[in-house]
């Protein structure tokens, strides 16, 4: 094996590559509970754990600059490792990680999608964005007032509760289909999330759009009305319209054009996207913003799946390098303009493709970071196996899941804690994705050289285990809570019936604002300074 030297940055020469225009993908490679509770700014959530599955998806260009972070900086040097072996060639450690962070004087940020979250509550500084409280909204319905509810959430979150009468309509969806849900220009519209940034945005969408209703937000989203004592629905299914009405989309085009050309959204012709496409210098995006049965349907080569409301509300969760070019598209020439315009406010290089899904514009798909390795072992033979004692089985589910069932006698683990394993026996591995498995299983080999067991992936994973009718155990405190690292209990707990928890996160998100310094703040490019950038 070829020696591997990581290179160091440390904090303050860190913060000076933040603020210097150019581009940079900040990473941080613990696990996802352990990030949430305190991170960077910038800091892009990148588990250890999948690291080669999601870093060709969040950072393709494999000679942009990258820096990983951790704690300490131990797992972040076996991160730069592994990087370097997949061809990234400027990747660099933040010396002392986190700790050394805080003590040079800058600030951590607990929590997930931190600059989506402040901007929330910038947004809704700068424009003054109308509110209702549940209290409000509540004797609106009481007294059988005229007023449409709009869930800005996606379908799978409006399942889990929602307000009563709420009709589900992702924020990026708003500007494309009012009209179907709201025909009558007169009547009130409430835009609802669990918390604050996509009620805030959603409303902000149909006012900055033009919309004559008298439009507000829900403050403090299904977590204001919980907290107020008011019953949540569960398991709701209406939902926006499919189909938009030739006039509803021709006057919802020429709003959005508007909106478009107030914050200076440029265009990009599919010729100068395939130019970008070739310029090894800069990092290229390309975001289908349409709904998932839309993108299912058909998109275009190279791009990723971006739901336009998410995309703003959680947009380091698909972008992971500052300062690249974001190339968003549509099939309407509705949505595309309304997220760009957001985009550039939260401080993107955004653009939006001329002519969209038909433009014909493509880019190379991203090779996977993963090879398949793992010999296959089917249900049967595991059960097999497990009643004459031959295997050990290792579950690298997520922890919540483990607790909730998984097959009797079941390790679970985590890449950067590998576990302590018989002796003898051979192994077999159970997940969600293989990926995490093949990451797992191929750390444990370099750990152990001279083990010679066999390691299988179960074919199926744990559906086909329970799906042949099989037994499960559950361990309601097993993993504890101190090793559940990938699991962030504060921000999951405020849906769980935990009121002190929704408090703690309502209270998190309204703070953002008074940790800003004064660069992270003057990132941002809220209102008409968009148009000037």
């Amino acid at each position: 094996m070829t020696s591997f030297t990581p290179h160091f940055v440390p904090p303050a020469r860190l913060k000076e590559w933040l603020h210097d225009g150019a581009e940079i993908a900040v990473f941080d490679v613990r696990e996802h509970g352990q990030y949430g509770e305190a991170h960077l700014f910038y800091g892009v959530t990148l588990p250890y754990s999948r690291l080669e599955i999601d870093i060709v998806r969040l950072a393709p260009r494999r000679d942009a600059r990258v820096v990983v972070y951790d704690t300490d900086q131990s797992v972040a040097v076996l991160a730069a490792q592994r990087l370097s072996a997949l061809g990234y060639t400027d990747v660099s450690v933040l010396e002392g990680g986190t700790d050394a962070w805080q003590q040079a004087g800058f600030t951590l940020f607990a929590g997930v999608n931190v600059p989506s979250k402040t901007f929330g509550e910038l947004v809704e500084m700068a424009y003054h964005t109308p509110r209702v409280t549940a209290r409000e909204l509540a004797a609106m319905r009481e007294r059988g007032d005229n007023v449409v509810i709009l869930d800005g959430r996606p379908v799978n979150e409006y399942l889990k509760m929602t307000i009563p009468s709420s009709i589900c309509c992702p924020n990026g969806e708003l500007g494309y289909r009012i009209r179907e849900l709201v025909p009558d220009t007169t009547t009130p519209i409430v835009v609802n999330c669990a918390g604050r940034t996509r009620s805030i945005i959603g409303a902000q969408t149909l006012i900055n759009l033009g919309i004559p209703n008298p439009v507000m937000a829900l403050e403090n989203g299904t977590q204001g009305w919980y907290l107020e004592d008011l019953p949540l629905e569960h398991g709701s299914t209406r939902r926006y319209p499919d189909v938009v009405t030739p006039s509803s989309l021709a006057q919802m085009r020429e709003a959005s054009g508007a909106l478009a050309e107030r914050f200076a959204v440029p265009e990009v012709e599919a010729s100068t996207f395939a130019q970008w496409a070739k310029d090894t210098s800069r990092t290229l995006f390309l975001c289908d913003v349409r709904t998932p049965e839309e993108f299912a349907a058909g998109t275009l080569p190279g791009a990723q799946h971006t739901p336009g409301g998410q995309l703003i509300q959680a947009t380091d969760q698909y972008v992971g390098v500052r300062h690249a070019r974001v190339v968003l598209f549509d099939n309407d020439g509705v949505r595309a303009p309304i997220v760009a315009s957001w985009l550039r406010q939260l401080g993107h290089d955004a653009y939006v493709l001329r002519d969209g899904l038909a433009s014909g514009a493509s880019l190379p798909l991203p090779v996977a970071g993963v090879a398949t390795t793992l010999p296959e072992i089917d249900v049967a033979a595991l059960v097999t196996a497990l009643a004459d004692g031959s295997v050990t089985v290792v579950d690298v589910r997520p922890s919540m899941s483990f607790r909730r069932e998984h097959v009797p006698g079941a390790l679970w683990a985590i890449r950067p804690h590998l576990p302590t394993l018989p002796a003898t026996g051979d192994v077999v591995v159970i997940g969600d994705e293989r990926g995490v498995a093949e990451l797992f299983v191929a750390d444990w080999r370099r750990e152990h050289a001279q083990d010679a067991r066999t390691f299988s992936w179960l074919a199926g994973g744990f559906k086909a285990w329970t799906a042949a009718g099989q037994p499960v155990q559950t361990t309601p405190d097993s993993p504890p809570d101190a090793q559940c690292i990938d699991y962030l209990f504060f921000v999951h707990d405020r849906h769980d019936g935990n009121k002190a928890a929704a408090r703690q996160y309502l209270a998190w998100e309204t703070g953002l604002l008074a940790q800003l310094d004064e660069q992270e703040r003057g990132a941002f490019r809220i209102g008409d300074a968009a148009a000037t950038k």
